[in-house]
Order: C-alpha cells, then structure tokens, then sequence
C-alpha cells in the first residue's frame, strides 16, 4: 500500500512538468521558389534530443543546421527548451510535404511547403552561361530590408570574372557577404553556380525596377581561339530586370516602424536566486527575420523596482537564412537587489509589423518572479526596520564619529584644515590653466598666418564615401559625427551646422536631426528627410560666418 502511495505521489509531481513539454515545428515561409532555401525550426524540451533528419533526405538537401537553448520562467515555474534550425533546399518544384520527425519520444505534425517552378530550365536551354535574380519579397514595404540573390549558372569553365548588380533608383543597395560556390543539375546538365547575395532597402513606394544582373568575364577557349586570335572567349551576360511592387507605410503602424518577417523575444539566462547587494546576470535574446543591425531599434532596458540594472553593450549575429537577412540581438543585464523577499522583474516588450500578414503585432516577455535572499556583507531589509523602530544602535564615540571595523577614523578636528588646503590646491591649479590657455590661444603659428592673410583652415575628417554609408546603414549620431566631420574646419555642434549648410532643405534635415536627437522627435522622419536632402553630398555657404570663436563655453557639453 505504501508502495503505490508512492507512485501516485510521483505520478502527480511529473504530471504538470508532462504539460509544459511541447515539440513542434514551423515554416519560416510557407512558400518558396525552386533554388530558394526556406529555413525549418524544430523546438523541442526534451533533454538531450535531436530531430532525425532521415525523412527529409528525400524531398531535400539539408545545408545547415545550428542549435539554441533558451529558458523560461512562468508563474514561479522554469523550463528549458531547445530550438533547431535546419536550412533546407527543395530538390523538385510542386508541393512537398515536411515529414513527421522523431525528437526523442516526441514526434513533430507534419508540415506543406508551396514550391513553384523557376525560368532556370528554359533559360538553361538558351545557352551555357547565364544569370538569374532572385529577391525573398517582390511587394515589400517601404525601408524594409529585401534580400536579392544574384546567382551565375554555367556549364563551361570560366577564367575569371565579375558578378554584379546596379543599384535601382529610390532604392539602397548593399553587398553582403562573398561569393558562394556550388553545383545543380537542370535538365540533365551540371552547372557550376557562383551566388552573390545584396541586401535592397526600398526609399519610396510604387514600382521599384531592379536592373538585371551583369556578368562579365572569360572563358577557357581552346588552341583553335589562340591560333586564329578570335575573341570568343570574351563572356558578357545580362539577366532580365525585376519589378517590385513597394508598398507604403500603413497608417496607424506602430513606431518605430520595423517592417520584418517575424521578431521573437526570450530569456537565455535567468537567474534562480538573488543576493542583495550581489549582481545576478539576466539574458535576453531577440531574434528578427528580415533586418539588418542598423535597422532595430534599442532594446529597452527593464526597469526594475527595489533593485539596480546595468545593461552590458549588446551582440549582434547578422546572416542569411534562405536568401533572407536575418540578426540575433543578445544583451546581458547585471541586476543587483537591494532587499531580501522576492523580485519582480516585469516584462520586455517591442512593436513589429508583419510583412507577411500585412498586421501591427508586439513581442513580449512575461514577467519573472525572482526569490532575493540576503547577501554577505550587504544590508538587508530586516536590520534595516529593526533600525527604524529603534531595536538596534550603532555605539557613537565621543565625538559622534562612527567607527567600522577595519577603518582608520580621522579625527574630527582635522577636518577644517584639510578643506582649507584642497581649495588652496584648487585655486592654484585653476590660475595654472587659466594662464596656459591665454598662452597658447594666440600661438606663434596662428599669428603668422593672420599676418599673412592666410585662414586657419583643418582637413575634413570624413569623406562621401563616409556619409553615404552612414545615411545607409547608420545611426542618427553616426550621420551627425560625419556631417560635422565634412565641414572645415569641422563643425562644433548641431548649431554650428545649421549655420553653414546653403540650402534650405539640408537645413530643415538637420533640425529634425536635432529633433530627433533631443527633443522626442520622428527618427524615421528624420532619417528619410537626411537621406534625400543629403543624396549629393553637403552644399555649404560661400561665406561662413559661423567660424568664430564662442566667447564662452557651451552650456551643455557635446
């Protein structure tokens, strides 16, 4: 009888935990092209399981796999779970059907997947060489990232080449990555393929026209071209264009506005207890298909009643998944307790359209509930009320100076004449610089050339080259360090800017910067309005009058 007390006991302890286990799988994208990778993800919590891939070797050719353990805490309860990746590669067009996977003594559903046919075969049968574009997203958004894949197919030897793809108007386009090698089979035939993938960020909506992509290159030949001089091994290729059909920001989306495929959220690390006046190490990982870096707004730091957060500097993981960009954002937090009981951490949350379903949506956390015990060498809540009612004292000299274990006391009557002599070391140190800086404002060389009628003038410190990447991929402070860096000499701040821009519209741009910056203005208003005034590069007044010296220092420090 006490035997199956037992059990039943046990049985009732594992049944909830046999709720909380949960395998599934999903679909990055439900519907792809043939030659399009498309990305699978097996969640599992099962300890130490791996899906078997053996069902998929049938339908596809699997080109990665990666692996990522996060950890949830619900109610007081944690659980682990595991998250498996696998880049997938359909081997014939049509529907093809995701098997059910074992992971451990869980199985997965089963899933479809919609692949349609390509123009790769009929333009195979045109001849050896030949190039294709392929974008992830014909209708996106405006400013969301587009992934284009510009892929080279041939069935002859080359010597050497260049593949390559023309920015569209109303459109940036960057290069990511190098070239990727590899092989298909089309009707029969072997093609060596080279990829080349870019990254398209559409400006403005309506129909985008992406040129079509150039190669350029040569040939093996044989004897009978060097023997008669011929030029056939001259290669010169180009694709046919693409149009997307961008549409416009939809009224009403949340803001920031970060138009991607899918954001997820979760803890990697949380801690089980906490110490007071000790730091316990809190892990937050945020996933975005369909956005780069430079896109993602700050994670916002949690703010934590009865105790400290310091945020550490996050980690970035930018890659392609499918032809798709995709960033893994990590950020630790250092959480340091003030007092004994339990801690609420709430939860993080961040606004993201779906491109997909073409709908506002918000990822969250839910809220932890950390035990705090007291700490060694820290105050806790306890003595501290007993304080307050008067149920313990410290013992006081007769000087009222309070004296802790290990410390050396200064006598209380020291303390008039060591002020007095900081404010004298003060005084003198400031004479010092006050008289270093009168010295040195008007030095030899500067006299000179203001005899010589020749201006002071320094270098710039950035380029072109510098502002176009900062308005492409970089952050508000980034564009502001290089305009300022453009003027010369450089421009002090965002007022000494303003005065030496010639335009009207570079300097509107600029004062929604400066909005945006400090005023809680629109940072998406802001960058588009930098991006288009800016396009050729900063225009500057003839006469600049806004070189002089300011008679006092600034207000506020920059």
């Amino acid at each position: 009888m006490k035997h199956r007390i037992c059990i039943l006991l046990a049985v009732l302890l594992l049944w909830p935990l046999s709720l909380l286990a949960a395998t599934r799988a999903w679909l990055e994208q439900p519907q792809v092209t043939l030659g399009q990778a498309v990305t699978l993800n097996v969640e599992t919590d099962a300890v130490s399981a791996t899906p078997d891939l053996t069902p998929l070797i049938r339908d596809f050719e699997v080109e990665g796999q990666s692996d990522s353990r996060s950890v949830r805490m619900v109610n007081g309860r944690m659980s682990a779970s595991t998250t498996f990746s696998l880049t997938l590669r359909p081997r014939r067009a049509g529907t093809l059907t995701i098997p059910t996977l074992q992971v451990g003594n869980e199985r997965t559903a089963p899933l479809t997947l919609e692949v349609s046919a390509t123009a790769t075969a009929r333009a195979a049968s045109n001849g050896l060489v030949f190039v294709e574009t392929e974008v992830d997203d014909p209708n996106p958004y405006v400013q969301q990232s587009v992934g284009v894949t510009v892929r080279l197919y041939y069935a002859t030897p080359l010597v050497s080449g260049q593949l390559d793809l023309d920015p569209p108007d109303g459109a940036l386009l960057q290069r990511v990555g190098e070239i990727v090698q590899s092989s298909r089979e089309i009707d029969g035939r072997r093609y060596s393929t080279a990829e080349r993938r870019f990254l398209l960020v559409p400006e403005r909506s309506g129909a985008l026209i992406l040129p079509g992509a150039r190669f350029e290159g040569r040939g093996a030949g044989g004897w009978m071209d060097d023997l008669l001089g011929g030029n056939s091994r001259q290669v010169n290729i180009t694709g046919a264009p693409r149009t997307l059909q961008v549409r416009p920001q939809p009224a009403g989306a949340p803001q920031p506005w970060l138009p991607v495929r899918d954001l997820r959220m979760r803890y990697t690390a949380v801690p089980q207890q906490l110490r007071t006046g000790e730091a316990g190490t809190l892990t937050i990982e945020t996933t975005v298909v369909g956005a780069t870096q430079a896109q993602l707004p700050e994670l916002p730091m949690p703010s934590i009643p009865g105790a400290q957060v310091f945020a550490e500097p996050p980690q970035f993981d930018e890659r392609f998944v499918g032809g798709t960009p995709q960033v893994t954002l990590t950020r630790r937090y250092s959480v340091v307790p003030s007092q004994a009981g339990r801690l609420v951490v709430p939860g993080t949350a961040m606004a993201w359209w779906d491109v997909r379903a073409g709908a506002a949506r918000r990822a969250t956390l839910p809220d932890l509930t950390l035990p705090v015990v007291v700490g060694t060498g820290s105050p806790s809540s306890v003595p501290l009320a007993g304080a307050a009612r008067g149920a313990a004292t410290l013992p006081a000299g007769p000087d009222d100076d309070i004296v802790l274990e290990g410390e050396r006391r200064v006598p209380s009557h020291l303390w008039p004449w060591l002020a007095a002599g900081f404010a004298v070391l003060w005084l003198i140190t400031l004479l010092w610089a006050l008289t270093r800086r009168a010295g040195t404002s008007s030095g030899p060389r500067t006299r000179a050339h203001a005899q010589a009628g020749v201006p002071v003038t320094a270098p710039a410190t950035h380029t072109a080259a510098d502002l176009k990447r900062a308005l492409d991929a970089g952050e508000l402070d980034d564009i502001e360090d290089v305009l300022r860096g453009m003027a010369r000499p450089a421009a002090v701040d965002l007022d000494d800017l303003h005065r030496r821009l010639a335009t009207a519209a570079q300097r509107g741009a600029v004062e929604l910067l400066r909005r945006a910056r400090w005023a809680g203005g629109d940072a998406a208003q802001a960058r588009a309005a930098l991006r288009e005034a800016f396009r050729g590069g900063p225009r500057w007044q003839t006469a600049d009058t806004g070189d002089a010296e300011e008679p006092l220092p600034p207000l506020y420090p920059r």
